[in-house]
């Protein structure tokens, strides 16, 4: 009988033929893309990591808050019809920390895939693709608002 002490545990519940991406390279995404694209690009490399699903709808609810912050603040902030650089770059800064809170969950299985010792996917088409489909998305919700108000 196998001894499961024994028994590696760190690909467990993992595909292994997908491999995630950096955590780090999600910020770019999150900065140029916003909310949307950092939250999409989160939960897909959550999935590919194994994070468990209460952490998945955790980072699903964090982009949440942030879109809603974002919207909030524009709401708020853009009394003028005139997207400024000031709520520009504060709508930036509301995506890179939500990105970060994301992150940090992501973390821990992170760290068990690289004891894998297995390289790190490339984020470069896919990052691309959501960061166009999340400004785009964002600045469309951002309009309706505009309209709305």
């Amino acid at each position: 009988m196998p001894d499961e002490l024994l028994r590696p545990t760190i690909g467990a519940g993992v595909d292994m033929a997908v491999r995630p991406w950096r955590l780090m390279s999600q910020t770019y995404v999150a900065f140029f893309g916003g909310v949307i694209a950092s939250t999409v690009i989160a939960f897909l490399n959550a999935r590919r990591l194994g994070v468990d699903a209460a952490k998945q709808r955790l980072i699903l609810g964090v982009g949440a808050i942030g879109l809603a912050v974002v919207i909030a603040a524009f709401a708020v902030l853009n009394t003028d019809g005139d997207l400024g650089s000031g709520l520009r770059v504060g709508i930036r800064v509301v995506a890179v920390v939500c990105c970060l809170i994301q992150l940090r969950i992501q973390r821990p299985m992170d760290r068990a895939f690289q004891l894998r010792g297995t390289d790190y996917g490339s984020l470069w088409g896919t990052g691309f693709g959501v960061t166009i489909a999340g400004a785009v998305a964002e600045a469309l919700i951002l309009l309706l608002v505009t309209v709305a108000l």
